[in-house]
């Protein structure tokens, strides 16, 4: 089945290459270098976040960002790329906890060896222990009016906490060998994975100072297409091979999880695939040229599974 509603043109696939590189360069100015102690625990925190991933999240700032805001200025661009390094972070702290032992217990992670495999089980926990806090600094620190800090560290701690990616991923393990019906696993998957996606949206709206309405826009959007993202997963982990993926493939169905495919095949789930991406899509026509960004990553997250 091909989704026909979007095409990866290389032109998004350029600028998410691009922001990807952006990023990368000013996480490895930010985080403090493997020479200064404790040298082990910044070891694994730099095995951990840089030189890996597609940057989704990050990319999901300067694309919400981009499409609220007309021009340059130094001190916005400074504030989105604290922003982006922040999301990343946690983003990053996450796997290295969800591929602990007593989590998923999955030995590689974006092509190598989880951070546990390489650095120990200790201290790929402290690691994360210590990303978090690290990245609500760098969002204390962006160049914006107070005001708006306090609310893009608010949007963030909200998004990882008990009632988003850490609740959701608490669900997951607590749901493994039981039956979900289609609304359960959706609340499961919106805290799990869509609540980080759609605050990386938000804070990038924040930073620009956009209006109520755009920021209404960019939820509707991004819980669509955050939803996406996880159906996505679902269908590539009983699809796909570990060298793609760059994790253990299979796991799902190995651990008995309810996920979208169990629910209703391969075909239905990608059938909802097309449907969210087409709910994300109509959700940001309000911006109309500037949303560019925001379609083409609607198409790079859905054209994964086909």
């Amino acid at each position: 089945m091909k989704l026909e509603a979007a095409s990866t043109s290389s032109a998004i696939e350029g600028w998410i290459a691009e922001r990807a590189q952006q990023v990368d360069d000013c996480l490895k100015n930010l985080l403090p270098g493997d020479d200064i102690d404790p040298a082990p625990l910044h070891a694994a925190i730099r095995w951990a976040s840089v030189g890996a991933g597609k940057r989704v999240r990050a990319c999901m700032v300067y694309a919400a960002a981009h499409a609220c805001h007309v021009g340059p200025d130094a001190n916005l661009q400074k504030a989105l790329n604290l922003a982006a390094c922040a999301v990343e972070l946690v983003h990053a702290y996450s796997l290295i906890h969800d591929d602990l032992p007593c989590m998923d217990d999955d030995s590689m992670r974006r092509g190598k060896p989880s951070t546990h495999v390489e650095f120990g089980e200790a201290m790929a926990l402290l690691a994360g222990d210590a990303m978090q806090p690290l990245a609500f600094e760098w969002l204390s620190e962006m160049p914006i009016a107070p005001a708006l800090v306090v609310q893009a560290v608010h949007t963030l701690a909200v998004a990882i906490g008990s009632q988003g990616m850490a609740g959701g991923q608490a669900v997951d393990l607590l749901s493994t060998g039981q039956k979900l019906d289609e609304q359960m696993l959706a609340q499961m998957h919106a805290k799990k994975t869509g609540s980080l996606l759609a605050a990386c949206a938000q804070i990038g709206a924040i930073i620009v100072g956009a209006g109520s309405s755009q920021r209404e826009s960019l939820r509707a959007y991004s819980n669509a297409i955050g939803l996406a993202f996880q159906v996505v997963d679902d269908v590539l982990d009983a699809t796909a091979p570990s060298e793609q993926l760059g994790k253990t493939a299979g796991k799902d169905a190995a651990a008995d999880k309810a996920t979208y495919v169990s629910l209703f095949g391969i075909d239905g789930a990608t059938a909802l695939v097309t449907e969210l991406h087409q709910q994300a899509c109509e959700a940001i026509l309000t911006f109309g040229k500037r949303g560019e960004h925001l379609r083409g990553l609607a198409d790079f997250i859905v054209q994964r599974a086909y």
